[in-house]
Order: C-alpha cells, then structure tokens, then sequence
C-alpha cells in the first residue's frame, strides 16, 4: 500500500473531497425522477418509456460495485476516483445532449458505471487515511451527501423543470465535477492493495447478473410490469445465481468478494442490521412526497420545500453524534435509535391535511437526526475491527449491500402501499391515503423489531472507531 500525498492537510480537505462527488452522485440520482414528463414531452415518447433511464442507472451500479475494489487496489485509489468523477461529468453532458431516448440510456449506463466506483473507492480512501479513533469524525461529514442527496434532489429538480429546459438536471454536474477533479489532484491520497490478485470473473458473472437481475425486478415489481408467475421464475433465478456466487467464492483463493469477514461480528452485524433497517428508511423519500401530495393536496415544489428539514436534521446531527456514540457506545445507541426511527415513520401515518404545518417540520426534522445518527453508527462501525489489508473488499461489500438494501427499501414502500390499495384507483385520494398511512405504520413497525439484529453487539464493541481504542480482530478475516 502506498503512503497517502505529502500534503499537511491531506486529512483536512479529503472528507470534502469524497463528500463533494458523492453529493453529485446522491443528487443526480433522484433528482431526474421529477423531470421524466418533460423529457418524455421533449424526446417525443410516453413517460413510462423512460423508465430505462431510471433502471440503466441503477443495473449498472449494483453490476460494477462489486469490483471496484479490485480496481482501485490495481490503479490506485487517487487515479481510479478521478477516473471515475470524470467519466460521470461527462456522462452528465451527454445526458444533457441527448437527441433520443437510446442515447439517454447508453449515457446513464455511463454514469452508473462512474457512480460505481465513486462511493466505495471514496470510502476506502477514508477508511485507510484516518486512523480508527478519527474515523467516525471523518465518516460522519462524508455521510451527509447520502442523506441530503435523495431529500434534495427532487426539490431541485422540480425547481428546475418549472423554470429552465429539463436538460439543466444534468449539467449542473458540470462545475462540482470541476471543483471535484481539482480537490482529487490536489488532496487525494494515491493507495494500492500490497499483493495484487487476479480478478475473479466468474465471480463478477455470478454476482453481478444476480444483482442486476435481482435491483431490476425490484423495479419493474414497483411498477406493477410483470405478471406473477416471470416474476417468481426471475426471483428464483437471481437467488440462484447468487447462492451460485456463495458455493464460487467458498473454493477459490481470490473471491470477488471475500465472505469470509462476516466472521467479524461488528462488520457482519453494521452490514446485516443496516440492510434490515434500510427496508423501512428506503421507502420514505418515495413516499412522502406521495403523502404530500396527494393526502395534503401541496404542490411538487412545496412537497419538496417539505423534505428540507430532514436534510437540516442530518447535517445537525454531525455535530453530537460523535460525543454520542462515545457517551453512550454503539450497542445502545443503535438500538434505542432504531426504534425512535421506527416510531418517527409510524408517526407519519397522523398527518393529514388538517395536520398544524409546524409538526409536520417538526417530524421531518427528527427523521433526518435520527437517520444521520443511524448510518453514522453503522457505517463507521463496520471498520471497527477489519485490517487495513481488508479494507478494499470491506468497502466493496458494504457498498455492494447498501445499494441492493436502497433498491429493497424503495420497492417495499412502493409494494405495501399498493397492497393497501388493492383494487382501488390511484385517483381516490382518500384511499390512496389511507394506504400510505398502513404502509407507514407497516415500515415503521418493520424497523424498530429491526433493531434486534444489533442485539449481537456487545459493549465495548466500536470503542476502537468512538473512543480511538486499539483493536483486537476476534476473528481473522482470511
């Protein structure tokens, strides 16, 4: 592994660095849902055919996460995340260029790829430039873009299409790519693995065509595409394919992705419980501005105006989640945090149009403290006891899960909701309230029993990241 750049203030300016592209990836992903009927107008074809713009995106994303980490541990972290911010402002500009709905597509395939290697490439290089006592400062500023991303993005959007042409969604990547690629050459730390490994393609064949297939159901299901019995076919053979991948890597020297740390309890319980608890916090930027909407009767942009004090409530928390955890350790503060999340959403089941506006904020200011607090403590954690020698494929895996478990927590909000509505018209408003209410109470009863999957932790478990304690890996990873 190569030492990180002689800058002196390597550390200072990196957690913007990191922060600054995946803000544009968290943004660039949601904010083009607001923007699909003009598009459709513009390019001359139905809203629902641009549904492969949305899916392109995300199939790319779940088939390339899983070998980012031997790409960066080849080509070095610096030299791979400028690739990668690159290729993404490009993509964007192609995006803003295109003429039909084919060269949309091709172009957001693009940007996946890029947005692939952004996220676990830049947590890797926070991972292995901090020391694990400085870690959860550092992890905690650079989770806010994943948090404020899909709050903000379809407020600007709305704002965008309302007053500008729909291409300018993508070309505001432009400058904060720009800005990006400066702070990257100036301030980015140049890591490679220590024993280079071949790359495991059969691996990346099994693995990645389980997922894509797999994120791409979860898509059309929400859209209600496929009858039922493609559907079960098309389930039953993601999962094979991935219990395939299991059976692989179990026999090989150099997995894609090595099973093996989920012998460490806290990675195997930060990356298992975050992907539980995810089910129910997933469906929320889906389904408020639903409840807004339609049970409120608001406007878009002020259904969006709407989501910003959870964006407000994430960034606040930064400041006290770090004492938090020190004071009170990550065993109870993501249990007790789990269920006050749980009950948050369930409480968005009250609101109704006669709802006083000031609780409505009120709600969705603690939404956004209680989730920044959540991810901050299970993404942090997850490094507690792995080895730098480990962190590569530790980033690739929780990177590789987070991405199925937002797929997962957007497609149950969109199926509960639907459930509850049955035969019903999406054009009764009562009903279509009603049915958001259930699936509110339904999410948030989901995820505070959720809250029992860290019951595992012990203690003292984390002190190494909250308190800058030295490890001691229970279990070898190899």
């Amino acid at each position: 592994m190569t030492a990180p750049l002689a800058a002196p203030n390597v550390k200072r300016y990196l957690p913007w660095v990191v922060a600054t592209a995946l803000f544009m990836e968290q943004l660039d992903s949601t904010i083009i849902n607001t923007a699909i009927p003009a598009m459709a107008t513009s390019l001359q074809v139905t809203p629902l055919s641009l549904k492969a713009v949305v899916t392109s995106y995300i199939l790319s994303l779940a088939v390339c996460i899983p070998v980012s980490g031997w790409i960066a541990d080849r080509f070095g972290t610096r030299r791979v995340f400028s690739a990668a911010v690159a290729i993404f402002t490009l993509s964007s500009i192609l995006c803003g260029l295109s003429l039909s709905v084919p060269m949309l597509v091709a172009a957001r395939i693009l940007q996946g790829m890029a947005a692939a290697l952004m996220m676990p490439v830049g947590r890797l290089t926070i991972v292995r430039t901090f020391p694990k006592g400085e870690l959860l400062t550092a992890m905690n500023f650079v989770i806010i873009p994943a948090l404020i991303g899909p709050l903000l993005g379809p407020t600007i959007g709305g704002l965008i299409v309302h007053w500008l042409p729909w291409r300018v969604i993508f070309f505001i990547n432009v400058p904060v790519g720009l800005a990006a690629q400066f702070l990257i050459h100036r301030h980015m730390p140049d890591y490679r693995g220590d024993t280079p490994r071949p790359l495991d393609v059969i691996g990346l064949i099994l693995f990645g065509s389980g997922t894509a297939l797999l994120s791409w159901l979860l898509e059309v299901f929400g859209a209600h595409q496929l009858d039922l019995w493609s559907g079960v076919f098309l389930s039953a053979l993601s999962v094979a394919l991935l219990l395939a991948y299991v059976l692989h890597a179990r026999r090989i020297e150099f997995p894609l992705l090595r099973l093996a740390l989920f012998k460490v309890r806290t990675f195997r319980v930060s990356v298992v419980g975050g992907f539980i608890t995810r089910l129910g916090v997933g469906g929320l930027p889906f389904l408020l501005p639903l409840l807004y909407q339609l049970g409120l009767g608001l406007p878009a942009w002020q259904s969006g105006l709407l989501m910003m004090p959870a964006a407000a409530g994430a960034m606040g928390m930064k400041l006290v989640a770090t004492h938090l955890l020190r004071r009170f350790g990550y065993r109870q503060i993501l249990i007790v945090n789990t269920v006050l999340i749980g009950i948050t959403i369930s409480l968005f089941a009250t609101v109704t149009a006669g709802t006083p506006l000031l609780l409505i904020v009120g709600l969705s200011l603690a939404q956004g403290l209680f989730n920044s607090l959540q991810f901050s403590s299970m993404n942090s954690m997850a490094y507690a006891d792995i080895t730098t020698a480990d962190s590569s494929m530790a980033s690739t895996i929780a990177s590789s899960l987070q991405q199925m478990s937002m797929s997962f927590g957007l497609a149950c909000g969109s199926l509960v909701t639907a459930w509850y509505l049955g035969a019903l018209p999406e054009s009764d408003r009562l009903a279509v309230t009603s049915a958001l209410h259930h699936a509110f109470l339904t999410l948030g009863v989901v995820t505070a029993l959720s809250s029992a999957s860290f019951w595992a932790l012990r203690k003292d478990d984390g002190e190494s990241v909250s308190k800058g304690a030295a490890p001691v890996p229970e279990t070898p990873a190899a």
